[in-house]
């Protein structure tokens, strides 16, 4: 048996109606962007891996305006983070350090965030 090939027929026919199912993904990228005060921003925690990571959002923002905002953050609070679907996302549990810089930029927040 050693060096032979086997071929395995289970008996499923791929090519009789069968069609490769292709949902283009959903986006939610806004086209509409506002100032600082009018965002209406809150926190949300979720387990990825095992680790804590702390999703802000929904921003309505430029990706230059957004990606110059998050690198400052990053910077600041020294963590890695990333910007999908208008929220930015950072590792760990930083609501208590994130929520007063983002007031430092006048972002709103809504109420109980």
């Amino acid at each position: 048996m050693r060096g032979k090939k086997l071929d395995i027929f289970i008996g499923a026919d791929f090519d009789d109606d069968w069609a490769e199912v292709q949902t283009p993904k959903e986006s939610k990228t806004s086209s509409v962007v506002l100032e600082p005060k009018k965002h209406q921003l809150y926190f949300s925690k979720e387990k990825r891996r095992g680790k804590v990571v702390t999703l802000v959002g929904e921003f309505s923002l430029s990706k230059e305006d957004a990606a110059t905002l998050l690198k400052g953050l990053k910077k600041k609070l020294g963590c890695g983070g990333s910007y999908k679907n208008n929220f930015m996302e950072f590792q760990g549990d930083i609501k208590e350090k994130l929520r007063p810089l983002l007031v430092e930029k006048d972002f709103g927040f809504k109420a109980k965030h």
